[in-house]
C-alpha cells in the first residue's frame, strides 16, 4: 500500500489491530461469521452484529468466527438489549478486542465493565456534544455516521458531521461512516482527520456474505435515489428513520404506523405497546428480505452508496479496489 495512505490509516489500523483502518458495518443477519472473518482475513476489521442474539447465541457466533480467522474482529452490541452486560461478559470471555456500542448512549456500567475486562470501547456520536460526552464516559474511539447510511439513521449527513466533529475531536480515533462507496471518499475523510472508515452497504454483495441472492440482486440493481428514509406519520409515535430501498415493505411500514395510530386512538393498545409494535416491524422485515429473499415485502436496508454496488465479488477484492482508488487519488493530488 502507498506509504502516505498507510500513514493516514496508521492510527485507526493500530487501534483496531488490523492492516487497514476499514471497519465492517454491523448489519443485522448479514454481519455474521462468514462476512466478518472474510473482512478480517482481507486486512480490514470485521464486526459481528449481535442484534437481538441472546448471550449463548452470541458466544456461539464468536466461537464460529474464531474458527474462520486468526485475525482480530469486534462485536457490535445494541445498547437497549435487556441483557447488555451479559453480552459484554460473553465478549470479554472470548477475548474480543473491540466492543462497539450502538443504538443509543450506552450505560456507564457497560462501558466500565468492558474496559475493565480488557476490551477497547467504540461508541457512536451523532453530534460534537455527544462525542465529547462519550469520551468523558470512557470511549476509546468514536464512529460518526451520516444520514446517507443504511438502516436506522440520524438526521445529519456525514459531510456535515465530519466538518463539525473531526477538527475538534483529536483525543481519540474517529471513524467515519455513511455513504462511503469508493476509495476517493475514504481518502477525503482520512485527510480531514478521520482515523479510518466504516462501510456496510458495499460488503453486502461480498461473495462470502450469506445474504440471499435476491437480496444481493436488489442491491446490484438499485440506484442511490432508490434508498430512501422512512417517514414518521405522527409525532406521538416517534420513529427513528430507516433508510432502505423502496419496495412494498416500505409501504407496509406506513400502513403499520397507521394501524397502530388507529388502535391507539381507539384505546386498544397503550403508547408503549404501539411503539414496540412499530419498532418490531423492521427486525422481522429485514430477516424476510436478507435471509429469506422476500425482496418485495421485506426490508432492503441499504445506504445511498448502494448505487456503487455493481456486482458480487470477494471481500478482499472490494477492499483492494477501495485502496487502489484511494492510492490513485492520492497520487493525482500529489
Amino acid at each position: 500500500m502507498n506509504e502516505r495512505l498507510n500513514a493516514l490509516m496508521a492510527r485507526g489500523a493500530e487501534f483496531l489491530g488490523s492492516q487497514h483502518a476499514i471497519m465492517g458495518g454491523a448489519m443485522t443477519w448479514v454481519s455474521e461469521r462468514n462476512l466478518v472473518a472474510a473482512l478480517s482475513n482481507a486486512g480490514a476489521f470485521g464486526v459481528i452484529a449481535c442484534g437481538a442474539m441472546d448471550p449463548a447465541r452470541l458466544a456461539e457466533e464468536i466461537t464460529a468466527t474464531h474458527t474462520l480467522t486468526t485475525r482480530p474482529f469486534g462485536v457490535n452490541l445494541i445498547t437497549l438489549h435487556p441483557k447488555l452486560e451479559e453480552l459484554v461478559d460473553v465478549c470479554l470471555a472470548a477475548r474480543v478486542p473491540v466492543i462497539v456500542f450502538a443504538g443509543g448512549v450506552p450505560p456507564g456500567t457497560a462501558i466500565k465493565r468492558a474496559k475493565e475486562g480488557g476490551a477497547k470501547v467504540v461508541c457512536f456520536a451523532p453530534a460534537l456534544v455527544l462525542a465529547k460526552r462519550m469520551v468523558r464516559q470512557g470511549a476509546d474511539a468514536l464512529v460518526i455516521e451520516g444520514s446517507e447510511a443504511g438502516g436506522h439513521i440520524g438526521p445529519v449527513s456525514l459531510n456535515v458531521l465530519a466538518q463539525e466533529i473531526l477538527p475538534h475531536m483529536t483525543e481519540v480515533p474517529v471513524f467515519v461512516a455513511g455513504g462511503i462507496g469508493r476509495g476517493e471518499a475514504m481518502l477525503q475523510y482520512l485527510r480531514m482527520g478521520a482515523a479510518g472508515v466504516q462501510l456496510g452497504t458495499r460488503f453486502v454483495c461480498a461473495t462470502e456474505c450469506v445474504a440471499h441472492p435476491r437480496f444481493k440482486q436488489a442491491f446490484i440493481r438499485a440506484n442511490a435515489r432508490d434508498a430512501l428514509a422512512s417517514v414518521q406519520l405522527d409525532e406521538r409515535f416517534p420513529v427513528i428513520p430507516v433508510r432502505a430501498i423502496v419496495n412494498d415493505g416500505v409501504k407496509r411500514f406506513m400502513e403499520k404506523q397507521a394501524e397502530v395510530l388507529r388502535r391507539f386512538d381507539a384505546g386498544e393498545v397503550t403508547k408503549e405497546e404501539g411503539q414496540l409494535s412499530i419498532e418490531h416491524f423492521w427486525a422481522g422485515a429485514l430477516r424476510r428480505a436478507a435471509m429469506d429473499g422476500d425482496v418485495e415485502n421485506g426490508s432492503l436496508m441499504a445506504g445511498q452508496s448502494v448505487g456503487m454496488v455493481t456486482k458480487e465479488q470477494p471481500a478482499a477484492e472490494i477492499i483492494a479496489e477501495l485502496l487502489t482508488q484511494a492510492e490513485t487519488a492520492l497520487a493525482a493530488a500529489n
